[in-house]
């Protein structure tokens, strides 16, 4: 697993090599920064928020002694998707990929104007496409390197006022399962993390706020990371931090397996009763 790769810096130093972090300056992204640089990774760190990320990085360095370098992005912004891209394409010390930047609004599909349906589908989907696929040559050369890919328990399941942001996770999870099975047999790790209500700042510009939802049913960034990364050493090719039955998801996916296969049969279902119409309107 990709997790346990080192390498070695020109000081001696052992690192598992590079993590680059998306949404590195606050919520889950700052956690992970953190854990990994806690195991050994050396991190690009990427957020819009500069003095966030200066802090981070200064902090990261002088608490674990490692190499953090902040990479100030708007993701949303082709320009710098393209520049972080080029970066990440040509550093053959990443080992890992966290995309973690997102966004959400929770409101009726009428009331969510232009520019937070582009937010959402460029952070989401776009960037998270591009970051993935710049990464994954140099991952499948090397034959080691792990991608984790972060959507939500709305990946799976979509109530009133999450419908854009609901279809963008559940493309995170579609297309992360899919890459699992192109590596399979690889050496190259992806994960899928599908967390619930997590408090971080996401929840400011949702139109739900944090202070709104059940307290009993929302994670703590940390401990949710801290979940991630657990599954993630145990090996979990999808990752549910508060699923306490994981055959739950098990079952799910046999059954969405089951109505795959039952689409493969090339002929219209009885119910249709398209072949009885047929046969009652040919000539004798």
């Amino acid at each position: 697993m990709g997790t346990r790769e080192q390498q070695t810096t020109s000081h001696g130093r052992a690192t598992k090599g590079t993590a680059v972090v998306t949404g590195a300056s606050s919520g889950l992204g700052a956690v992970f920064a953190d854990l990994l640089a806690s195991r050994g990774y050396d991190l690009i760190l990427v957020a819009r928020r500069e003095d966030r990320l200066i802090a981070l990085e200064q902090r990261l360095i002088s608490q674990y002694g490692v190499s953090a370098k902040a990479a100030v992005t708007d993701l949303t912004v082709r320009a710098d998707q393209d520049s972080l891209i080029n970066r990440i394409g040509s550093d053959t010390s990443i080992t890992m990929l966290v995309n973690d930047a997102g966004a959400a609004a929770m409101k009726p599909v009428t009331s969510i104007g232009d520019a937070e349906q582009d937010t959402m589908v460029h952070l989401n989907i776009t960037a998270l496409t591009r970051l993935t696929l710049a990464a994954l040559p140099g991952f499948k050369e090397r034959d080691r390197g792990t991608i984790i890919n972060i959507g939500s328990s709305l990946s799976i399941y979509t109530p009133a006022n999450t419908a854009v942001y609901s279809a963008t996770k559940a493309y995170v999870m579609n297309f992360t399962l899919g890459l699992q099975h192109e590596l399979a047999g690889t050496n190259v790790v992806v994960q899928l993390v599908l967390p619930a209500k997590t408090a971080t700042e996401i929840w400011k510009n949702t139109g739900a706020p944090l202070a709104s939802l059940d307290q009993a049913s929302v994670m703590t960034a940390e401990n949710c990371v801290d979940a991630a990364l657990s599954g993630l050493d145990q090996g979990e090719s999808v990752t549910f931090p508060s699923v306490e039955d994981y055959k739950l998801w098990l079952n799910f996916e046999s059954a969405r397996r089951l109505l795959f296969g039952a689409t493969q049969t090339g002929k219209p279902a009885s119910r249709y009763h398209i072949g009885l119409a047929a046969a009652h309107s040919s000539p004798r």
